[in-house]
């Protein structure tokens, strides 16, 4: 399902300045060409709704997950999450396999490349409650951008599901066990919502240089984009990182939540209304943990957040500058580098209240403050990449989703062309 327009996010976009020391790694940060693990694919789980499937979870039946790993490499490992649920789960069976190139149907998987899914040498595991669940190395060639089907098949009642709300990309479920079905015609039930309890995919190789997290909102999510077309700005980005020969390409991670916010929980109201809404995931300060620094060798993190602190909540620039400043500084603890981005301009997004020009003038200080900090490791001014060079407060036509707030397939794509490759080498 999709988040109603009132609630789905926006984000901050391309054209890249420096702000500081530029994004070459350096060092003890180079592999040296060593064969290590990377991660390829991410996404960010949320907490179960109220109501619905995401509540009850799933009761003997198989999940087909569609996914498109950035880098490719000789083996792969699967990473599942129950990080918000209420018990431990079962996985009965589970597989990995390449997608059937040849039919359209997104569900039908090559089975020449099928390999099946152990854990410590198990084809069955229990992901205790709370926790994670790693999968063991598949010897399974993949090339950069191709399509991975993961399939698993949960014997009993999982309860409420961790799951990452905001796809943009067809799953599949259906009764029983079908993760050995090569067609995916047994998988009755699609949704273009969700993938449930998967998380990450890491690819061994030595044609890498660590990975990119991109830590955002909907703009990440790529809300508007066309459905199963890989069109957000992170997968675009990822096919610039590839397609430049001249040097090894990292991992792009997206994890970036629709809604997602700065300063506040999901729970936290909008426009001073009512509950929220749990796809909205906790502010970003309380992410950093799972969603960064527990990725397969993180080098980079793109902070492009601050838009849903502005118009759902009337967050101050200064505020929003507080939060920024902390995640950067928490990312350089670490020793990652971080990149900020200026937050993309929604004039004439039309919920009651959610743009004023109060809430404009907020927008244009924190990019100001963005433009000329020397904190951060480098800056994207996806505001201007993106922006109607006569209204300024807009998106330019052709690059608005139309909603005012997201961007087209168009916009997307501008927004990772905006990007020197150099930048994030």
């Amino acid at each position: 399902m999709r988040i109603p327009s009132t609630v789905r996010s926006a984000a901050l976009a391309a054209a890249v300045s420096l702000a500081g020391s530029s994004l070459i790694f350096t060092g003890s940060e180079a592999k040296g060409g060593r064969t290590d693990w990377v991660g390829s694919w991410s996404t960010g789980v949320v907490r179960p709704e109220a109501t619905g499937f995401t509540s009850t979870g799933l009761n003997n039946q198989s999940a087909r997950y569609v996914v498109r790993p950035s880098v490719g490499g000789d083996k792969v490992r699967i990473r599942f999450s129950n990080i918000y649920g209420d018990r431990a789960v079962q996985i009965g069976a589970a597989t990995v396999a390449k997608a059937d190139t040849a039919t359209p149907v997104q569900s039908d998987l090559d089975p020449a490349t099928k390999r099946t899914l152990t854990f410590n040498g198990s084809p069955t595991a229990v992901m205790n409650k709370g926790a994670e669940l790693l999968s063991d190395p598949v010897n399974l060639r993949v090339a950069d951008l191709s399509t991975l089907v993961v399939s698993v098949f949960y014997p009993t009642a999982t309860g409420p599901t961790s799951w990452h709300a905001q796809s943009l990309q067809q799953n599949f479920f259906g009764p029983g066990d079908l993760t050995n079905s090569t067609a995916g015609t047994d998988y009755i039930t699609t949704r273009a919502c969700c993938w449930t309890f998967l998380s990450g995919v890491d690819v061994k190789t030595e044609k890498s240089d660590g990975a990119i997290v991109v830590l955002g909102d909907s703009i990440a999510d790529g809300l508007a984009s066309t459905p199963n077309g890989n069109n957000r700005w992170p997968d675009q980005l990822a096919e610039r990182l590839v397609a430049d020969r001249r040097h090894k390409a990292p991992g792009v991670l997206n994890v970036g939540l629709a809604g997602n916010r700065l300063l506040k929980d999901s729970s936290a109201p909008i426009l001073g209304g009512g509950g929220g809404i749990e796809q909205l995931g906790l502010n970003a300060l309380a992410r950093l943990n799972e969603d960064v620094y527990g990725q397969t060798d993180p080098r980079v993190v793109i902070t492009h957040l601050g838009v849903n602190d502005i118009w759902m909540d009337g967050a101050t620039p200064e505020q929003i500058i507080a939060a920024l400043r902390q995640i950067n500084s928490q990312l350089h603890e670490k020793g990652i580098r971080s990149v900020g981005a200026t937050i993309t301009p929604y004039g004439g997004f039309t919920t009651p209240g959610g743009w004023t020009a109060q809430k404009e003038a907020t927008r244009v200080a924190v990019n100001t403050w963005l433009r000329g900090q020397h904190e951060f490791d480098g800056v994207i001014d996806f505001d201007n990449a993106v922006r109607d060079p006569a209204a300024t407060d807009k998106l330019l036509a052709a690059y608005d989703g139309g909603d005012h707030i997201h961007l087209s397939d168009a916009g997307y794509q501008a927004m990772a062309d905006s990007i020197p490759l150099q930048l994030l080498r």
